[in-house]
């Protein structure tokens, strides 16, 4: 015979418990997964990011994790969860974090029943939201370089590739990809190309989802004018919830089939 301890929370009545399997079928906890950072400006800029999509969505069960540097890790984030998750990263393009460090922490929590949703980028509520900075800076018609952190990947270079083509569409001007961290060419080299075929003027756009010092290092380039990172802009948050919603929605269905 089981004896229950005396101070042990009573168990939810099966009603309850049947109620609660229900919103978990069909609302998958989100998980958005950042990248870290040891800049404090990055950190609140991301919390506040967070605060929008639980704003905006209010019925689902929103958790922040982290790949490194600040707490909550993904791996504790995973392991204290139950049920079904979409995990969203907060990162721009495919690369080594979204093929490797996630899939990783996923196979290591086989408890879970989760999917792992595409990065942020390029998507053209993106582009809206690079539209939407520039113009908060003072943008007025001159070329752009689309500032990304980089990759080694060529998947990568190709995702910062295509949203630069799409900002390019958007504005009606030339927008050259460059890099502050790996791959090439840099922000700085292209700032000067863009001058030395007749821009006196070039801003920088931040391809960054928080401040910190890719961000800074992309500003101090040379260009004239640069915009802030992505940031909690809404449209952020509503890219959030589209790669939410477009794989928790297969999942719930086949819960329910």
């Amino acid at each position: 015979m089981t004896v229950t301890p005396l101070d042990a929370p009573p168990r939810p009545p099966r009603e309850a418990r049947e109620a609660r399997a229900v919103h978990e079928a069909r609302h998958p906890t989100l998980v958005l997964v950042a990248h870290g950072s040891r800049d404090p400006a990055a950190g609140a800029e991301i919390r506040r990011l967070l605060a929008a999509v639980r704003r905006a969505a209010p019925e689902l069960d929103v958790r922040l994790a982290h790949l490194g540097l600040n707490a909550p890790l993904l791996p504790d984030v995973l392991d204290a969860l139950t049920g079904p998750a979409v995990l969203v990263p907060l990162l721009l393009s495919r690369g080594y974090h979204v093929k490797v460090d996630i899939p990783a922490a996923l196979a290591a929590a086989p408890h879970l029943d989760a999917v792992l949703a595409p990065p942020l980028g390029p998507d053209p509520l993106l582009t809206e939201t690079l539209h939407a900075r520039l113009a908060e800076a003072g943008w007025s018609g001159q070329p752009v370089v689309l500032a990304a952190s980089g990759s080694r990947d060529p998947e990568a270079a190709a995702d910062t590739d295509a949203q630069a083509a799409l900002l390019a569409a958007r504005l009606g001007v030339p927008v050259r990809p460059g890099y502050v961290a790996a791959g090439g060419p840099g922000v700085a080299a292209q700032v000067a190309a863009l001058a030395a075929e007749g821009h006196p003027e070039v801003a920088v756009a931040g391809y960054f989802t928080a401040p910190g010092d890719f961000a800074r290092l992309a500003a101090a380039a040379g260009a004239g004018l640069a915009s802030s990172p992505l940031g909690a802009h809404p449209l952020l948050a509503r890219l959030v919830l589209d790669r939410y919603r477009a794989h928790a929605r297969p999942r719930a269905l086949r819960r329910a089939a």
